[in-house]
């Protein structure tokens, strides 16, 4: 089997910045109480009218170029999302049409912020086995289209954006590529993180809306002593298995939920932070966008090279969780 790996990144964000002082006008919070919680100062918002397809579509556009793969080549296009366009079609069918790739095939692939890594895996797996060639992978979110900002709880957390990702087979000759992962999953601590309208649960109607029931809902506090307990412990057990310790990552890239879960992480893994990607405080959590847009982030800072092993994780909604280890 070959091994895949991923050839190029593209990322898509809004122009619109909004701040904590922003915030401040809003609801009753404050730029300190804010960044002392989660270590966001500014997040980007999408401006009425565009929607997730639109910035998959030029995220991924930007990652074909990188990739030097034509839109005709694309075998498969999956979009990890909870924000699509419309419940259906899925959105990889809008990308596809924008994109013009006219022989992929694709679908989405809704697991909240776990989404990019899970559909990272997926695509892999079409790699691996030679039954494709090249495979798009995108993680994008319109969080504001689902947020209530008169929730301080969520409103402070959340923004727009996200990436795309071109997978290939590696060169046979070279050690590059997906090593192992793990994913979990733990659907008793799916009440705590949810969307409770809109579904077949309970469908659209005047009550629903009335009781602000289709914006996200979270009790934080059950979300963060998940999140600061599953994160490190499944990076500690993927390392473990394949013979490598904290010591031996050149590079760590966490989902950007919270930056105390970053650090808590971090702590256990006992790695130094200078190896650890951090873009939370400038674009808040981007659910399944945050990990192509810190992928992109640690290319552009210079914090990943060639050769370099590369431990990716994430926690979110589901519960779900995962790590990923990878030779860049």
């Amino acid at each position: 089997m070959a091994r895949a790996k991923v050839r190029s990144i593209g990322t898509a964000l809004p122009e619109k910045v909004l701040s904590n002082f922003d915030l401040e006008k809003m609801v009753e919070t404050s730029n300190d109480w804010i960044v002392e919680r989660t270590g966001i100062h500014t997040r980007r918002i999408a401006e009425k009218g565009v929607t997730t397809s639109d910035l998959a579509a030029d995220a991924t556009r930007k990652a074909l170029a990188a990739a030097n793969v034509a839109p005709d080549d694309v075998d498969l296009i999956i979009v990890a999302t909870i924000t699509p366009d419309m419940l259906l079609p899925a959105t990889a069918c809008l990308v596809q049409d924008k994109l013009g790739c006219k022989k992929a095939w694709g679908f989405d692939m809704s697991i909240a912020c776990s989404g990019f890594l899970y559909a990272l895996q997926v695509g892999a797996q079409f790699i691996q086995t030679g039954a494709h060639k090249n495979v798009v992978v995108a993680g994008v979110d319109v969080m504001s289209s689902i947020i209530d900002y008169q929730d301080r709880q969520t409103c402070i957390i959340f923004g727009d954006g996200g990436g795309a990702a071109v997978l290939t087979a590696a060169d046979s000759d070279v050690e590059v590529g997906f090593i192992d992962f793990i994913h979990e999953v733990d659907g008793s601590g799916g009440e705590y993180l949810c969307l409770p309208a809109g579904g077949s649960k309970r469908p659209a109607s005047h009550e629903t809306v009335d009781q602000r029931l289709h914006y996200v809902h979270q009790e934080g506090k059950v979300v963060f002593k998940y999140a600061t307990r599953k994160m490190p412990e499944l990076c500690v057990k993927l390392l473990e298995r394949n013979g490598f310790t904290g010591e031996d990552v050149d590079v760590f890239i966490p989902h950007q939920a919270n930056l105390r879960i970053i650090t808590s992480a971090v702590d256990r893994l006992k790695m130094p932070m200078e190896r650890v990607v951090v873009n939370i405080d400038e674009f808040g959590n981007t659910t399944a966008g945050t990990l192509p847009l810190a992928m992109e982030s640690a290319l552009k800072r210079g914090q990943m090279k060639k050769g370099d092993l590369v431990l990716m994780a994430t926690v979110g909604a589901g519960f779900s969780a995962g790590a990923v280890l990878l030779r860049w």
